[in-house]
């Protein structure tokens, strides 16, 4: 890429927030260059416009860039994604589950290798930024001592223990997927297998985060980056998740997931236990 000088100042707070990219890992170079960000860009859409890149060059080689929390069983080696949007508590879901001795692999954008996995899909690592709302976090969790910021939202990922890796030793298989629903009127845990259309579009959704960004200070459309190849490149792995692998659907208190998650996602069994709501 090519950028003013006011970028390596900003890299170390762009880097958490691009999935798989390590702190140090900006290097200045000479040669052509990929991507162009105008002088003075800020370092938000600084880092909005490089997440938008990076998603191409992943599609083109068989990885996604979810809106997911990715999260190592303690025991097996195997790994559970934790999808939903901003605000549905895949946060706090991580955060029970670190108390069970679960390990982030991913705090929120995490990289999915579906090309030739088989039986499953493997997670390869993810952005080290771990975000938190600091409201309902001190309401289910009043003993985590959370670090200083402006605003509402935290960066978990400074903290002892909670840093996720940028990129991961070794591929870990998914054993479950959940969208998670932080209802509080289903504090036991309510669990639901999605039909492969509805899945199809939770993926759809997930995998385009990254490109659904807004610019601060820019008209550029991100979205207008993919285009139609690429477009039904991601198209078909999203397709060929939701056939293969089962998306469930999850209700519930942050512990009550947690226990759901670990009862059957730790164990043999590829899934949840399945009830009607």
């Amino acid at each position: 890429m090519e950028a003013d000088a006011t970028l390596a100042a900003q890299w170390e707070a762009i880097a958490p927030h691009l999935p798989g990219v390590l702190p140090g890992g900006l290097r200045p170079g000479a040669g052509p260059a990929a991507v162009v960000l105008p002088r003075g860009m800020s370092t938000t859409d600084a880092r909005r416009v490089l997440n938008a890149h990076l998603h191409l060059l992943h599609v083109d080689y068989g990885t996604l860039c979810l809106h997911a929390v990715a999260l190592r069983c303690p025991s097996g080696g195997r790994s559970v994604l934790l999808l939903g949007g901003h605000g549905a508590g895949k946060t706090l879901v991580a955060l029970a589950l670190m108390d069970r001795g679960w390990q982030v692999l991913a705090g929120d954008v995490a990289l999915l290798d579906v090309c030739g996995t088989v039986p499953a899909p493997r997670v390869l690592g993810g952005t080290t930024a771990f975000l938190a709302r600091r409201v309902p976090t001190r309401h289910w969790f009043p003993g985590l001592v959370l670090p200083r910021s402006a605003g509402d939202r935290v960066d978990l990922g400074h903290m002892a223990g909670v840093r996720p890796a940028a990129a991961v030793t070794e591929p870990v298989a998914v054993a479950a997927v959940v969208d998670v629903d932080g209802d509080r009127s289903a504090r036991q845990g309510v669990v639901g297998v999605l039909d492969t259309h509805t899945a199809a579009t939770v993926w759809w959704r997930a995998s385009g985060h990254l490109m659904d960004r807004l610019l601060d200070d820019s008209p550029v459309v991100l979205r207008q980056l993919e285009d139609a190849p690429a477009a039904r490149r991601r198209q078909e792995r999203v397709r060929a998740l939701a056939g293969a692998v089962a998306l469930h659907t999850v209700w519930g208190a942050p512990d009550a997931i947690a226990h759901r998650i670990e009862d059957r996602a730790g164990t043999t069994s590829p899934t949840l236990t399945t009830e009607v709501r």
